[in-house]
Protein backbone atom coordinates (compact mmCIF):
# COMPACT_ATOMS: atom_id res chain seq x y z
CA UNK A 1 0.00 0.00 0.00
CA UNK A 2 1.05 3.37 -1.02
CA UNK A 3 2.18 6.31 1.91
CA UNK A 4 -0.53 7.96 2.40
CA UNK A 5 2.24 10.86 3.08
CA UNK A 6 3.25 10.70 -0.11
CA UNK A 7 -0.55 10.63 -1.44
CA UNK A 8 -1.12 14.15 0.65
CA UNK A 9 2.11 15.41 -1.00
CA UNK A 10 0.87 14.11 -4.43
CA UNK A 11 -2.52 15.87 -4.31
CA UNK A 12 -0.88 18.85 -3.08
CA UNK A 13 0.76 19.06 -6.63
CA UNK A 14 -2.75 18.84 -8.01
CA UNK A 15 -3.39 21.34 -11.01
CA UNK A 16 -6.60 21.87 -9.33
CA UNK A 17 -6.80 24.10 -7.09
CA UNK A 18 -9.91 22.86 -4.93
CA UNK A 19 -7.97 19.53 -4.53
CA UNK A 20 -5.41 21.31 -3.17
CA UNK A 21 -7.48 23.72 -0.74
CA UNK A 22 -9.70 20.54 0.31
CA UNK A 23 -6.56 18.70 1.03
CA UNK A 24 -4.48 22.15 3.02
CA UNK A 25 -7.52 22.84 5.03
CA UNK A 26 -9.35 19.51 5.36
CA UNK A 27 -6.90 16.71 5.25
CA UNK A 28 -4.07 18.60 7.41
CA UNK A 29 -6.24 21.49 8.95
CA UNK A 30 -4.84 24.36 7.87
CA UNK A 31 -6.66 27.77 8.48
CA UNK A 32 -8.88 28.62 6.02
CA UNK A 33 -8.19 32.10 6.81
CA UNK A 34 -4.77 31.89 6.38
CA UNK A 35 -2.82 34.11 3.84
CA UNK A 36 -1.48 31.61 2.11
CA UNK A 37 -5.23 29.73 2.07
CA UNK A 38 -6.85 32.89 0.92
CA UNK A 39 -5.28 33.12 -2.00
CA UNK A 40 -5.61 29.66 -3.02
CA UNK A 41 -9.24 30.26 -2.79
CA UNK A 42 -9.03 32.72 -5.12
CA UNK A 43 -7.64 30.38 -7.47
CA UNK A 44 -10.41 28.51 -7.05
CA UNK A 45 -12.41 31.15 -7.90
CA UNK A 46 -10.91 31.37 -11.32
CA UNK A 47 -10.91 27.81 -11.94
CA UNK A 48 -12.15 25.44 -14.51
CA UNK A 49 -14.67 23.52 -12.25
CA UNK A 50 -15.96 27.21 -11.01
CA UNK A 51 -16.30 28.39 -14.30
CA UNK A 52 -18.39 25.41 -15.73
CA UNK A 53 -21.04 25.65 -12.24
CA UNK A 54 -20.83 29.53 -13.41
CA UNK A 55 -21.29 29.51 -16.85
CA UNK A 56 -24.90 30.25 -16.91
CA UNK A 57 -25.71 32.64 -14.05
CA UNK A 58 -26.42 35.54 -16.00
CA UNK A 59 -29.71 33.76 -16.90
CA UNK A 60 -30.71 33.66 -13.48
CA UNK A 61 -33.32 36.12 -13.28
CA UNK A 62 -35.19 34.38 -16.39
CA UNK A 63 -38.61 32.78 -15.54
CA UNK A 64 -37.29 29.36 -16.82
CA UNK A 65 -33.75 29.71 -16.21
CA UNK A 66 -31.73 26.11 -15.63
CA UNK A 67 -35.32 24.61 -16.20
CA UNK A 68 -35.61 26.27 -12.29
CA UNK A 69 -33.92 26.01 -9.22
CA UNK A 70 -34.06 22.56 -8.43
CA UNK A 71 -33.63 20.61 -12.59
CA UNK A 72 -31.23 17.77 -12.61
CA UNK A 73 -28.28 18.32 -12.50
CA UNK A 74 -27.90 22.07 -13.38
CA UNK A 75 -29.98 23.96 -11.89
CA UNK A 76 -28.77 26.77 -9.47
CA UNK A 77 -29.17 24.51 -6.37
CA UNK A 78 -26.89 21.96 -7.43
CA UNK A 79 -24.23 24.22 -8.84
CA UNK A 80 -24.47 25.85 -5.28
CA UNK A 81 -24.23 22.87 -3.15
CA UNK A 82 -20.86 21.93 -5.79
CA UNK A 83 -19.54 25.50 -5.11
CA UNK A 84 -19.84 24.79 -1.34
CA UNK A 85 -17.96 21.25 -0.92
CA UNK A 86 -14.75 22.85 -3.41
CA UNK A 87 -13.96 25.28 -0.79
CA UNK A 88 -15.21 28.50 -3.23
CA UNK A 89 -14.62 31.48 -1.41
CA UNK A 90 -17.92 32.60 0.24
CA UNK A 91 -19.45 36.26 0.10
CA UNK A 92 -19.51 36.32 -3.77
CA UNK A 93 -21.66 38.77 -4.66
CA UNK A 94 -21.93 36.89 -8.67
CA UNK A 95 -23.64 33.74 -6.23
CA UNK A 96 -26.13 36.45 -4.59
CA UNK A 97 -28.54 35.84 -7.28
CA UNK A 98 -28.56 32.70 -7.25
CA UNK A 99 -28.53 31.45 -3.22
CA UNK A 100 -31.43 34.59 -3.03
CA UNK A 101 -33.63 32.39 -5.71
CA UNK A 102 -32.88 29.01 -3.86
CA UNK A 103 -33.49 30.51 -0.61
CA UNK A 104 -37.00 32.39 -1.92
CA UNK A 105 -37.71 28.94 -3.63
CA UNK A 106 -37.21 26.60 -0.28
CA UNK A 107 -38.62 29.47 1.75
CA UNK A 108 -42.27 29.32 -0.35
CA UNK A 109 -45.30 29.87 1.94
CA UNK A 110 -46.67 26.32 0.69
CA UNK A 111 -43.69 24.42 2.30
CA UNK A 112 -44.70 26.09 5.85
CA UNK A 113 -48.07 25.00 5.60
CA UNK A 114 -49.13 22.05 6.51
CA UNK A 115 -51.97 19.52 4.21
CA UNK A 116 -53.85 16.85 5.85
CA UNK A 117 -55.37 13.79 3.37
CA UNK A 118 -58.97 13.89 3.80
CA UNK A 119 -58.17 9.73 3.71
CA UNK A 120 -54.95 7.94 4.15
CA UNK A 121 -55.50 6.51 0.78
CA UNK A 122 -55.85 10.41 -0.88
CA UNK A 123 -52.90 12.63 -2.09
CA UNK A 124 -52.54 16.25 -1.40
CA UNK A 125 -52.10 18.66 -3.73
CA UNK A 126 -48.40 20.12 -2.85
CA UNK A 127 -49.18 23.62 -3.72
CA UNK A 128 -51.64 23.73 -0.76
CA UNK A 129 -48.71 22.19 1.98
CA UNK A 130 -46.90 19.73 3.26
CA UNK A 131 -48.52 16.11 3.29
CA UNK A 132 -48.62 15.15 7.37
CA UNK A 133 -49.72 11.66 7.47
CA UNK A 134 -50.15 9.37 11.05
CA UNK A 135 -48.25 12.26 12.60
CA UNK A 136 -45.21 12.67 10.14
CA UNK A 137 -44.13 14.97 7.92
CA UNK A 138 -43.92 13.80 4.26
CA UNK A 139 -41.93 16.07 2.33
CA UNK A 140 -38.32 15.38 0.44
CA UNK A 141 -36.14 17.68 3.39
CA UNK A 142 -32.70 16.96 1.42
CA UNK A 143 -34.25 20.29 -0.84
CA UNK A 144 -34.02 22.51 2.15
CA UNK A 145 -30.97 20.83 4.09
CA UNK A 146 -29.08 21.32 1.17
CA UNK A 147 -30.00 24.78 0.61
CA UNK A 148 -29.53 25.29 4.11
CA UNK A 149 -25.69 23.94 3.79
CA UNK A 150 -24.68 25.76 0.73
CA UNK A 151 -26.62 28.60 1.94
CA UNK A 152 -24.42 29.45 5.23
CA UNK A 153 -21.58 28.38 3.52
CA UNK A 154 -21.11 30.59 1.04
CA UNK A 155 -23.93 33.41 1.76
CA UNK A 156 -24.19 36.47 4.24
CA UNK A 157 -26.39 36.14 7.11
CA UNK A 158 -30.15 36.00 5.85
CA UNK A 159 -33.26 35.54 8.43
CA UNK A 160 -34.65 32.96 5.85
CA UNK A 161 -31.26 30.46 7.24
CA UNK A 162 -34.02 30.17 10.41
CA UNK A 163 -36.94 29.84 8.25
CA UNK A 164 -35.42 26.55 6.87
CA UNK A 165 -34.15 25.29 9.86
CA UNK A 166 -37.74 25.63 11.82
CA UNK A 167 -39.09 23.64 8.88
CA UNK A 168 -36.77 20.81 9.33
CA UNK A 169 -37.04 20.46 12.79
CA UNK A 170 -41.03 20.58 12.70
CA UNK A 171 -40.66 18.41 9.59
CA UNK A 172 -37.87 15.84 11.50
CA UNK A 173 -39.67 12.08 12.28
CA UNK A 174 -39.55 10.97 15.70
CA UNK A 175 -36.43 8.77 14.95
CA UNK A 176 -34.54 11.84 13.87
CA UNK A 177 -34.85 11.89 10.20
CA UNK A 178 -36.95 12.71 7.38
CA UNK A 179 -38.48 11.25 4.56
CA UNK A 180 -40.96 11.77 1.56
CA UNK A 181 -42.62 8.00 1.93
CA UNK A 182 -46.30 8.47 1.07
CA UNK A 183 -47.03 5.19 2.05
CA UNK A 184 -49.35 5.74 5.72
CA UNK A 185 -47.13 2.56 7.02
CA UNK A 186 -43.76 3.96 6.00
CA UNK A 187 -42.02 4.77 9.80
CA UNK A 188 -38.51 5.06 9.31
CA UNK A 189 -36.67 7.75 8.10
CA UNK A 190 -34.79 7.43 4.72
CA UNK A 191 -30.77 7.87 4.62
CA UNK A 192 -31.07 10.07 1.43
CA UNK A 193 -33.56 12.70 3.05
CA UNK A 194 -31.85 12.83 6.09
CA UNK A 195 -28.26 13.60 4.76
CA UNK A 196 -27.89 16.99 3.53
CA UNK A 197 -30.56 18.01 6.18
CA UNK A 198 -28.13 17.24 8.68
CA UNK A 199 -25.35 18.72 7.23
CA UNK A 200 -27.33 21.67 6.92
CA UNK A 201 -28.64 21.80 10.41
CA UNK A 202 -24.88 21.36 11.21
CA UNK A 203 -23.77 24.05 9.87
CA UNK A 204 -26.15 26.35 10.68
CA UNK A 205 -25.46 25.07 14.10
CA UNK A 206 -22.04 26.13 14.09
CA UNK A 207 -22.69 29.53 12.24
CA UNK A 208 -25.47 31.39 14.85
CA UNK A 209 -24.99 28.81 17.87
CA UNK A 210 -28.45 27.79 17.32
CA UNK A 211 -29.39 25.34 20.07
CA UNK A 212 -32.56 23.82 18.52
CA UNK A 213 -30.32 23.01 15.34
CA UNK A 214 -27.55 21.33 16.99
CA UNK A 215 -29.83 19.06 19.12
CA UNK A 216 -31.83 18.54 15.87
CA UNK A 217 -28.48 17.53 13.76
CA UNK A 218 -27.36 15.17 16.97
CA UNK A 219 -30.80 13.42 16.43
CA UNK A 220 -30.26 12.83 12.61
CA UNK A 221 -26.86 11.36 13.17
CA UNK A 222 -28.15 9.11 15.40
CA UNK A 223 -30.25 7.39 12.13
CA UNK A 224 -26.64 6.87 10.75
CA UNK A 225 -25.22 5.62 14.10
CA UNK A 226 -27.70 3.43 14.70
CA UNK A 227 -26.79 1.19 11.87
CA UNK A 228 -23.31 1.71 11.64
CA UNK A 229 -23.90 3.94 8.81
CA UNK A 230 -24.95 1.15 6.23
CA UNK A 231 -26.08 -1.81 8.13
CA UNK A 232 -29.98 -3.35 9.26
CA UNK A 233 -30.66 -2.98 12.58
CA UNK A 234 -32.31 -6.00 12.51
CA UNK A 235 -29.53 -8.29 10.97
CA UNK A 236 -26.34 -6.40 10.67
CA UNK A 237 -26.85 -6.76 6.67
CA UNK A 238 -25.55 -4.28 3.80
CA UNK A 239 -29.03 -2.27 3.77
CA UNK A 240 -28.06 -1.34 -0.17
CA UNK A 241 -25.00 -2.32 -2.14
CA UNK A 242 -25.22 1.36 -3.79
CA UNK A 243 -24.19 2.66 0.31
CA UNK A 244 -21.05 0.76 -0.76
CA UNK A 245 -20.29 1.87 -3.39
CA UNK A 246 -18.34 5.52 -3.73
CA UNK A 247 -19.51 8.41 -6.03
CA UNK A 248 -18.43 11.83 -6.41
CA UNK A 249 -21.17 14.23 -6.29
CA UNK A 250 -23.45 12.46 -4.67
CA UNK A 251 -26.33 14.97 -4.74
CA UNK A 252 -28.85 13.68 -3.04
CA UNK A 253 -27.76 10.09 -2.88
CA UNK A 254 -26.39 8.30 0.05
CA UNK A 255 -23.37 6.02 0.20
CA UNK A 256 -20.90 5.56 3.06
CA UNK A 257 -18.37 7.96 2.52
CA UNK A 258 -21.02 10.49 2.30
CA UNK A 259 -22.22 9.57 5.49
CA UNK A 260 -18.86 9.33 7.06
CA UNK A 261 -18.42 13.05 5.65
CA UNK A 262 -21.34 13.99 7.59
CA UNK A 263 -20.88 13.25 10.76
CA UNK A 264 -17.40 14.73 10.64
CA UNK A 265 -19.37 17.94 9.80
CA UNK A 266 -22.16 16.77 12.74
CA UNK A 267 -19.12 16.60 15.01
CA UNK A 268 -19.84 12.79 15.62
CA UNK A 269 -17.06 11.37 13.60
CA UNK A 270 -15.21 9.84 16.96
CA UNK A 271 -18.28 7.80 17.94
CA UNK A 272 -17.53 4.05 18.28
CA UNK A 273 -20.35 3.14 15.85
CA UNK A 274 -19.01 4.66 13.00
CA UNK A 275 -15.95 1.75 13.37
CA UNK A 276 -17.43 -0.46 10.82
CA UNK A 277 -17.69 1.99 8.43
CA UNK A 278 -13.99 3.55 8.85
CA UNK A 279 -12.32 0.08 8.95
CA UNK A 280 -14.33 -0.81 5.17
CA UNK A 281 -13.05 2.60 3.83
CA UNK A 282 -9.78 1.71 4.61
CA UNK A 283 -10.18 -1.61 3.14
CA UNK A 284 -11.46 -0.23 0.19
CA UNK A 285 -8.18 1.87 -0.57
CA UNK A 286 -6.24 1.32 -3.64
CA UNK A 287 -3.42 -0.65 -3.94
CA UNK A 288 -1.25 2.35 -5.19
CA UNK A 289 -3.37 4.72 -3.24
CA UNK A 290 -6.45 6.67 -3.08
CA UNK A 291 -9.63 5.70 -3.69
CA UNK A 292 -12.05 5.78 -6.95
CA UNK A 293 -15.33 6.74 -7.87
CA UNK A 294 -17.08 3.73 -8.44
CA UNK A 295 -20.38 4.64 -9.92
CA UNK A 296 -21.83 8.62 -10.83
CA UNK A 297 -25.26 9.79 -10.27
CA UNK A 298 -25.94 11.65 -13.59
CA UNK A 299 -23.30 12.62 -16.86
CA UNK A 300 -21.05 15.36 -18.03
CA UNK A 301 -22.21 17.46 -20.44
CA UNK A 302 -20.97 20.90 -21.91
CA UNK A 303 -25.04 21.12 -23.29
CA UNK A 304 -27.96 21.78 -21.15
CA UNK A 305 -29.92 19.02 -20.46
CA UNK A 306 -32.02 17.13 -17.70
CA UNK A 307 -29.56 14.59 -15.18
CA UNK A 308 -26.42 16.05 -17.32
CA UNK A 309 -23.55 18.02 -14.89
CA UNK A 310 -22.10 21.04 -16.36
CA UNK A 311 -18.61 20.54 -14.38
CA UNK A 312 -16.89 17.07 -15.26
CA UNK A 313 -15.99 15.46 -11.96
CA UNK A 314 -14.20 12.52 -13.88
CA UNK A 315 -15.34 9.65 -15.00
CA UNK A 316 -15.94 6.67 -12.86
CA UNK A 317 -13.76 3.80 -12.67
CA UNK A 318 -13.31 1.18 -10.09
CA UNK A 319 -9.84 1.18 -10.42
CA UNK A 320 -8.27 4.14 -10.86
CA UNK A 321 -7.83 6.93 -8.06
CA UNK A 322 -10.36 10.05 -8.06
CA UNK A 323 -8.97 12.95 -6.75
CA UNK A 324 -12.39 14.34 -5.40
CA UNK A 325 -13.58 11.30 -3.73
CA UNK A 326 -9.84 10.43 -2.67
CA UNK A 327 -9.67 14.27 -0.33
CA UNK A 328 -13.19 13.19 1.29
CA UNK A 329 -11.47 9.96 2.10
CA UNK A 330 -8.77 11.63 3.63
CA UNK A 331 -10.37 14.39 5.22
CA UNK A 332 -12.75 11.46 7.22
CA UNK A 333 -9.59 9.44 8.56
CA UNK A 334 -7.41 12.78 9.58
CA UNK A 335 -10.88 13.53 11.50
CA UNK A 336 -11.11 10.38 12.78
CA UNK A 337 -7.23 9.78 13.88
CA UNK A 338 -6.75 7.35 11.02
CA UNK A 339 -4.66 9.54 8.77
CA UNK A 340 -1.31 7.55 9.15
CA UNK A 341 -2.84 4.35 8.14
Amino acid sequence: MASRRALVRDLLRSPEPAIRWRTRVRVRGESPSSPEVRRLAEQIRRSEVAAALLARRTAVHRPHAFGGVYRYYQGCHWALAALADLGYPPHDPLLAPWIDRALSMWTQPRFQRTATPPSEGERVDERTGVTRLRGRYRRCASQQGYALYYAVRLGPDDPRWAVLARMLERWQWPDGGWNCDRTPSADSSSFMETLTPMRGLAAYAARTGSRPARVAADRAAEVFLSRHLFRRRSNGKVMRPSFLRLHYPLYWHYDVLGGLKGMVEAGRIADPRCGPALDWLEDHELPRGGWAADERYGHYSAHYESGADSADWGAPDPGRRNDWVTTDALQVLAAAGRLAG
